[in-house]
């Protein structure tokens, strides 16, 4: 009995490390995990088959994030902010200003290192608020109505933004007409960004057994997330070590990441002063869903580019370590 109440205690306390430390937990976990699989000869046969499956799969975790997350939402109680307008327009902005630097580099300039740089920054811009937002605003004391609220406008927008930017900037689609490369993107990417928030609404209305047993689950959508973000770390390294690139070249886009998070977190903060709302409005435009943008970038650009949002991870969880930490010196 009391080894037995020994375990539980000892298994708590390891818990609760995870929660505390779930981020640098899980990329160290996804590094490690692919650099013990790529470095030993014998796991070859396994190893290369494993990673496509998991790249194959990848887009279910991240449904599976968003589902989880919108099954706690009530959607009657979500009104958009006063601020939301103004910050899609400066996000929209951004996302214009690096797709035409994307076509610039591509079509005029023919130069492949300002491609990688450009579709770095884009695929920064492009991504959705990330689900995380919510939790963070709700710790800083902002509303969380409203930046869930945001949330949802912000994926029915990037549903919109990929298929129509895509086809035009994006070099590995090869000769594919604008019309056909719209509709296979809007596809994958409604499915998604759009599908999981659909399947929350019908599953809250329609099989309440379902959703309140996913409700029971405490932090569900929190471990779901490590997980994405663990094979997310995988997916960044692989790029890294596969990259026939200089250090030079991967710190360049490290740099280029660090500057859309910090300019996002700045131009959201800046719009949402207005409004009495600095903290909703800088993570509505600079906390973005960064598994998603690796999977676009990785997916439609240059592979290489979605060392970009890799870094991203990194540079928002600092600014968010740096806010929380002022935000419990001020309590």
């Amino acid at each position: 009995m009391v080894y037995s109440a020994k375990m539980r205690v000892e298994g708590g306390k390891f818990l609760r490390f995870l929660k505390d430390w779930t981020l640098p937990s899980a990329m160290t976990l996804g590094a490690a995990t692919y650099l013990f699989f790529a470095n030993v000869p014998a796991l070859n046969g396994f190893s290369r088959p494993a990673g496509k499956v998991i790249e194959a799969i990848f887009p279910v975790f991240m449904i599976a994030v968003l589902y989880t997350t919108f099954c706690k939402v009530n959607f009657r109680q979500l009104r958009p902010a006063a601020w939301s307008l103004p910050a899609n327009i400066v996000n929209f902005v951004l996302i214009l200003l690096s797709a035409a630097a994307v076509y610039a580099a591509r079509a005029l300039a023919d130069n492949p290192s300002a491609v990688i740089l450009s579709e770095c920054f884009m695929a920064c811009a492009i991504a959705p608020t990330a689900t995380a937002a919510a939790v963070v605003t709700a710790k800083l004391g902002g509303n969380l109505e409203h930046i869930t609220s945001h949330t949802c406008i912000s994926n029915f927008l990037t549903a919109f933004y990929v298929p129509v930017l895509f086809p035009l900037v994006a070099g590995n689609l090869g000769q594919t007409s604008f019309v056909p490369a719209f509709m296979a993107i809007l596809w994958k990417v409604s499915v998604v960004l759009i599908l999981p928030m659909l399947l929350a609404w019908l599953t809250k209305h329609f099989l309440p057994r379902l959703h309140a047993r996913i409700l029971s689950v405490r932090d569900l959508s929190f471990y779901l997330w490590g997980v994405s973000l663990a094979v997310v770390t995988g997916m960044t390294v692989k790029q890294i070590d596969h990259a026939r690139a200089s250090v030079g070249f991967l710190l360049l886009i490290a740099a280029v990441a660090l500057f859309a998070t910090f300019l996002q977190f700045a131009l959201g903060r800046l719009v949402g002063r207005r409004y009495g709302a600095k903290l909703d409005a800088g993570q509505a435009v600079g906390q973005k869903n960064t598994a998603f943008a690796i999977w676009i970038a990785y997916t439609y650009l240059t592979p290489l580019c979605s060392v970009g949002p890799g870094c991203y991870i990194l540079w928002q969880n600092i600014v968010n370590s740096w806010e929380l930490r002022r935000a419990a010196q001020r309590k």
